[in-house]
């Protein structure tokens, strides 16, 4: 399990630099962590770096070092080499810029920390965000890590944090926090994209999604296809081209079916083993799909049934992390690291993120977004008529709802209604929330239209890089189609170049369509979980009443206990919403048990 941590300070203050050796010394002192740069003022350590998959990359004169892993932005659309090894001349255009050629000309999953000619020195968390970047500020050093627990051990005879109540409730209305505060006070997140100057604190973005997304491309539909499937392949085989073995989670759904596809036999040397997971239920079982897809690929398919039994207390025991853990994501987390150890597989592939990259949403969102991006021309009608069938509405309402969001756009409607609003106490759903504290500052300031927006929100949040349960002895979690090359190509295509023809990722079909069984590019069915997340509560429903009604959320009138205790009855109620929303809410408690209260 990669981790870093980095030390920062001003050199010419003692206290700090004092302090700075005690911490330096605890951790030369354990044998996990190997030194990546010493200089003056900064120095960074990491734990299980594997070169060619997560290393160390320097920069010129030991100004800074690239933790992680690079590849070159020119390479895109070749044959993967070997590692990247930075030149003399791009490290010092690294440093000249303040990272922003790194951002420019390399991508992948990194950190960077450095120091600028002016005595600066900055951490960048890179565009993807998939490595987690927190910083804690301790007697005078900055200690930036990606792993909380690491950073605690550090500070054993320091309270541990306390809960941001301010955070956890914009968390629980809003969803992800996109702003630097964590649900944690004192604990502060760099931003996807973000230089931080750990001397200053001030930040700059030097990577904004919502950006790219207000500049569209004009590709045609031919040639974006075409595009697409250039760009999903490179990223994907880019990344294979790290492992040898790599195990490949394997829906049966396009996403899942197109990046098994750039990994056909005889396009990678590594070996690719899927594994697909189901269970009891209407929408639950897509083995046939599966089958279809590793069949084409040529590629062998492992079946595992989900495991009902799944105990949710175990999340009373998972790693201590600056937020609550979604834990629904990761119940099958211990057959994932059984069958990698099996197999030797040090990773886990997976076709994340596919949904709002290819879009699919069942709106007439591209209908507006049309009309806003280029008026009321010649190809409206069309663009009407798509989005009117992706929305499942007439092309008269499509229309209506696309000059009513031109003319007032609801801003209010855009903005994510949180995890669990059904169950929530009229006066948190009611209470004023300081926005600008907590939410992406890019989305303080757009004027993107509905449906590209709904778009970039999603694609601005990362997926969760470390196994909370299993931690250590869980593969690697790589999810190819949130890199950011593809990131970027998506975020630049109109809503109405993606749905073209009125159905979800329209686009990516299209571009795929030789290389899937056409049972699946023409799927219209999608496969879920909820029956097999509604007979895990059933399994819990003790300890989820225990946990939830006795617990502290309804203790602080955050939550509605009536409705709680009505849902979890066991009984029919006619109460709405998902139950998803109650596993989010009992993860939110089992987080608050790990903190003083």
């Amino acid at each position: 399990m990669f981790r870093y941590i980095g030390l920062a300070w001003d050199p010419s203050e003692a206290s700090g630099s004092a302090k700075a050796r005690q911490l330096n010394m605890g951790l030369q002192t354990r044998s996990a962590w190997n030194a990546a740069l010493v200089r003056p003022g900064l120095q960074v350590f990491t734990a299980s770096a594997r070169p060619g998959i997560n290393g160390a990359y320097p920069l010129q004169g030991g100004q800074g070092v690239v933790l992680g892993k690079l590849f070159r932005r020119c390479d895109l659309g070749s044959l993967p080499g070997g590692d990247v090894s930075l030149t003399a001349q791009e490290a010092e255009r690294i440093l000249q810029s303040g990272g922003r050629a790194l951002v420019r000309d390399f991508w992948g999953r990194y950190i960077a920390f450095f120091q600028t000619c002016s005595g600066a020195t900055c951490v960048l968390r890179d565009p993807s965000g998939t490595l987690p970047c927190f910083l804690i500020r301790h007697h005078g050093v900055s200690i930036v890590f990606s792993w909380l627990e690491d950073a605690l051990e550090m500070l054993p005879h320091v309270e541990p944090p306390r809960v941001n109540w301010n955070a956890l409730e914009a968390h629980i209305l809003l969803g992800a926090l996109g702003a630097q505060e964590t649900a944690l006070e004192g604990v502060s997140q760099i931003l996807p994209g973000e230089v931080l100057d750990l001397s200053t604190g001030g930040s700059t973005l030097l990577w904004s999604a919502v950006d790219i997304a207000r500049s569209p491309t004009e590709h045609g539909v031919v040639q974006a296809a075409a595009l697409l499937r250039q760009t999903v392949r490179s990223c994907a085989q880019s990344w294979a081209s790290c492992y040898d073995t790599i195990l490949l989670r394997l829906s049966g759904g396009v996403d899942s079916s197109i990046l098994l596809s750039c990994l056909a036999s005889g396009s990678t040397q590594a070996d690719v083993i899927c594994v697909n997971y189901h269970s009891q239920g209407s929408d639950s079982d897509e083995r046939g799909f599966a089958r279809l897809a590793a069949g084409r690929a040529s590629r062998d398919l492992i079946e595992r049934e989900r495991d009902s039994t799944f105990r949710i207390d175990r999340v009373l025991k998972i790693a201590r992390m600056p937020g609550p853990v979604p834990y629904i994501g990761w119940m099958n987390a211990n057959t994932d690291a059984k069958l990698a150890s099996a197999h030797s597989a040090a990773v886990l592939f997976s076709g994340a993120g596919g949904d709002p990259l290819f879009f699919e949403f069942a709106q007439w969102w591209p209908a507006a977004d049309y009309l806003r991006s280029r008026g009321l021309d010649a190809g409206f009608a069309a663009a009407a008529m798509d989005a009117a069938r992706l929305g499942r509405v007439s092309v008269w309402r499509a229309v209506s709802l696309a000059i009513a969001e031109r003319v007032r756009p609801n801003v209010a409607a855009r903005e994510s209604s949180g995890h669990a609003a059904a169950f929530l106490d009229h006066g948190l759903l009611n209470k004023q929330m300081q926005r600008e504290r907590f939410v992406h500052p890019d989305l303080l300031r757009t004027t993107l239209p509905i449906g590209k927006l709904t778009q970039t929100m999603q694609l601005m949040y990362p997926i969760g890089y470390y196994d909370p349960f299993e931690q250590a002895s869980a593969p690697e979690l790589v999810n190819p189609l949130l890199s950011q090359p593809l990131v970027e190509l998506c975020l630049g295509l109109p809503t109405y170049v993606l749905t073209q023809g009125g159905r979800g990722r329209a686009l990516a079909r299209r571009a795929f369509a030789s290389d899937l069984p056409p049972q699946i590019a023409t799927r219209r069915s999608k496969g879920g979980m909820e029956e097999h997340i509604k007979e895990v509560l059933r399994t819990n429903l003790d300890f989820a009443r225990g946990t939830l009604i006795e617990g502290e959320l309804v203790r602080r009138g955050l939550l509605d206990r009536a409705k709680v205790e009505e849902l979890l009855s066991g009984k029919p109620t006619a109460l709405a919403g998902p139950l998803s929303q109650i596993h989010v809410l009992i993860g939110v408690e089992a987080w608050l048990a790990r903190w003083p209260r």
